[in-house]
């Protein structure tokens, strides 16, 4: 297994959190990180194993009897009840580390945690692999913030991505087992991907009266990554009414499998566009739902620059998750299209960055920078991830960034 940089930062929370709650979807390595960090003595109990379940469900106190902490527990978003006795116990015993949890369905998870475990959990967020982690860099991966210091770090350790490598790991996507059996038949992989996700985790949040216009939907979805998030027209495609396309994007999200990425907006201005932009967060599932057969004609197809501006988000994303911290992430739009692809909110300062399949961008690609202006906050250094081998500055503010630095 390679290191995941996540690993630091779950033993620090875990040695003063009573409870670590581990989510994101399913295959990503959640189980496997906690058993590789384990102590030999640390139980290991999973809920897909329904006769567990069972007994989770009926008689939660009889369960934590039967396999008492330190516990890992897997896939406890299927027995809800237990939360109440872990918080009973947790309190108890006054120990950090107790109980180490995992779960695949966030909406479900958050709502029971928030009502038992609050001040008793701390929260963390696995995803596929980062750059970083495939590149064996988990220790050097540092959460994503335009400027010297970042980027002194970052050219350090910089390994040179041509345009047929970059756009093979985008196409083959960040699954573990993706990225540990390079032989593997992505068709293959994802196809039985969408049949495990709608067999065993979509059927518990939400109900789907047919499985084929679930499908169609969350190809749908796979489609419109890296646009403005439009029900009516999703409802259409699809041919659902708009409060069961919402209800379907929620269980994609709860499901860890898409990002809404909120748009920037404050008191100052009535100008500034209000609906959220939606990502896939793996970037090879999206190519499979969209029937890219290969990397060479994802890259030449019209689908290349949202699918690129997806695989960044993700990284950025995953430099934050994985670090233990919250991701203050915002994109700019105003009903004059002037659009910014990212803000970062920091310190009561505003971090622009844009997203350019480019290998020479110019510094009018940082033209809607400007705009900013007058929003009234303090604006930070700015950044052009682009596809340049080494990063320039292009101006006193602004730096262009190679992608593969990430």
């Amino acid at each position: 297994m390679l290191p995941r940089t996540l690993k630091n930062h779950l033993l620090q929370a875990s040695s003063t959190f009573p409870v670590i709650l581990l989510t994101g979807p399913r295959q990503v390595g959640k189980t496997t990180l906690l058993k590789s960090i384990a102590q030999a003595e640390r139980n290991y109990i999973t809920l897909d194993d329904m006769d567990v379940r069972m007994l989770a469900q009926s008689d939660p106190a009889l369960f934590l009897q039967r396999y008492q902490p330190p516990i890992i527990i897997d896939e406890v978003q299927y027995a809800p009840n237990l939360f109440g006795e872990i918080k009973m116990t947790v309190d108890r015993n006054q120990q950090n580390g107790q109980f180490w949890l995992t779960g695949s369905q966030k909406f479900h998870l958050m709502q029971s945690v928030t009502e038992s475990l609050a001040g008793r959990v701390a929260i963390l967020e696995l995803n596929g692999f980062s750059q970083a982690e495939i590149n064996n860099q988990a220790e050097q991966m540092r959460p994503f913030l335009p400027g010297r210091d970042w980027l002194n770090h970052a050219r350090q350790r910089a390994t040179e991505t041509g345009l047929d490598a970059l756009y093979h790991k985008i196409w083959r996507g960040s699954y573990p087992r993706v990225i540990a059996e390079p032989g593997i038949s992505t068709d293959l992989f994802f196809s039985s991907y969408i049949q495990t996700y709608l067999q065993r985790d979509i059927k518990e949040i939400i109900k789907i009266s047919s499985e084929k216009t679930f499908y169609n939907f969350v190809r749908v979805i796979a489609a419109r990554t890296s646009q403005l998030l439009n029900y009516a027209d999703i409802a259409r495609d699809v041919g659902i009414d708009q409060k069961t396309a919402k209800a379907w994007l929620s269980a994609l999200e709860a499901s860890g499998l898409v990002y809404l990425l909120q748009p920037y907006h404050n008191n100052l201005t009535n100008r500034l566009i209000k609906t959220p932009k939606l990502y896939f967060l793996d970037t090879g599932l999206c190519a499979y739902l969209t029937k890219w057969s290969s990397s060479q004609a994802l890259e030449a197809g019209a689908f290349s620059g949202a699918i690129l501006e997806t695989w960044v988000i993700s990284e950025l994303l995953k430099s934050y998750w994985y670090n233990g911290k919250t991701p203050y992430f915002y994109f700019y739009r105003d009903k004059d299209l002037k659009e910014i692809d990212l803000l970062i909110d920091l310190d009561n300062t505003i971090f622009p960055i844009e997203i350019k399949k480019s290998a020479s961008p110019s510094l009018n690609a940082a033209n809607n920078f400007s705009v900013l202006t007058k929003l009234n906050q303090t604006i930070g250094h700015g950044a052009l991830l682009c596809l340049r081998q080494t990063d320039i500055p292009i101006s006193t503010n602004i730096d262009a960034i190679p992608i593969s630095y990430l």
